[in-house]
C-alpha cells in the first residue's frame, strides 16, 4: 500500500538560523511538498492534485459557473475553464446550462466524480492551500505582506518578470 509523502525529512533538514538561505530553503521545501503531495493525489486517483481540488469545490458549491471555480481556486479563467474540459471528457463533471439564459453554464459532480472524490486522499485542495485556510486571519495577513514585500524586491530587480504565479498542472 502506497504511503502518504513524510514531511519529518524535510523538517529536519531545515536550518535553525535566520538568513536568507534559510528563508530560501523553506519556500523550496513548501514548493516541493506541494508538488509531491499532488503527484501523490494523481498516483492514489488519477487525477491531479488541481482537478481534485477543483472538484471539491463543486462538492460543496454544486452549480458553480467556470468564472466562480477560477475565483474559488485564484486561476485564470482559460486554465479553469482546460480543466473542466478535462474532467468532463473524463466523465467526472457536468456542464448544464440555465433555461432562462442558455449562455450561463452550470458545473456539477457526476455520480463517478463523487465516487472518485469520496474514494481519494485528502487533503483534496492540496497541503498548501488547506494550510493557509487553517491560519488565522491575522497570521494571514502578515504573510500577505511579508510576501508583497518580497515581490516588490522581486519587481523591483526584474521588470519583466511579469509577476506571474506558478500555473497548475492540469
Amino acid at each position: 500500500m502506497p504511503t502518504k509523502p513524510s514531511l519529518k525529512k524535510n523538517q529536519t533538514s531545515i536550518q535553525s538560523g535566520i538568513s536568507p538561505l534559510s528563508v530560501l530553503q523553506r519556500f523550496r521545501v513548501l514548493i516541493r511538498t506541494a508538488q509531491r503531495h499532488s503527484q501523490w493525489i494523481e498516483r492514489q486517483s488519477g487525477v491531479t492534485g488541481a482537478q481534485l481540488w477543483a472538484m471539491q469545490e463543486l462538492v460543496e458549491a454544486p452549480g458553480l459557473r467556470v468564472g466562480e471555480l477560477a475565483n474559488r481556486m485564484a486561476l485564470h479563467q482559460s486554465t479553469a475553464s482546460n480543466m473542466v474540459d478535462r474532467l468532463e471528457t473524463s466523465g467526472l463533471i457536468r456542464k448544464e446550462r440555465t433555461s432562462a439564459d442558455q449562455r450561463v453554464v452550470r458545473l456539477y459532480l457526476t455520480e463517478a466524480g463523487t465516487h472518485l472524490l469520496a474514494r481519494a486522499p485528502s487533503p483534496a485542495r492540496g497541503v498548501l492551500p488547506e494550510a493557509l485556510r487553517k491560519l488565522d486571519e491575522e497570521s494571514l495577513l502578515r504573510l500577505q505582506n511579508e510576501l508583497d514585500g518580497l515581490l516588490v524586491q522581486i519587481k523591483n530587480m526584474d521588470e519583466g518578470f511579469g509577476m506571474q504565479p506558478l500555473p497548475f498542472t492540469e
